[in-house]
């Protein structure tokens, strides 16, 4: 299980996991309950790169970042850290 940090967001802890370049199991700790629900099943089984790019840039409000855009962060990372891969959106 793969655990970020978000920042500028009201959820406190995105977890997730990833096998064969699949997410899976997205929680959100904190924020929007629904949203978040929704976010975390669209997003079950998705492959991480598309994931990236479909979340890249999305803001919530008068923010430049939300919990989607901090879920992509967080993928990001996840290559970042585990396999020493930047991704450029």
């Amino acid at each position: 299980m793969y655990v970020y940090r978000p920042e500028k967001v009201c959820a406190k802890k995105i977890t997730f996991e990833v096998h064969n370049d699949q997410v899976s199991n997205v929680s959100f700790v904190s924020g929007c309950s629904g949203n978040l629900q929704g976010i975390s099943k669209l997003i079950e089984g998705m492959n991480i790169y598309e994931a990236i790019e479909r979340l890249a840039g999305i803001e919530c409000g008068a923010k430049t970042t939300s919990c989607p855009d901090q879920l992509k962060q967080a993928l990001e990372q996840y290559l970042q850290e585990t396999r020493n891969e930047q991704v450029s959106i």
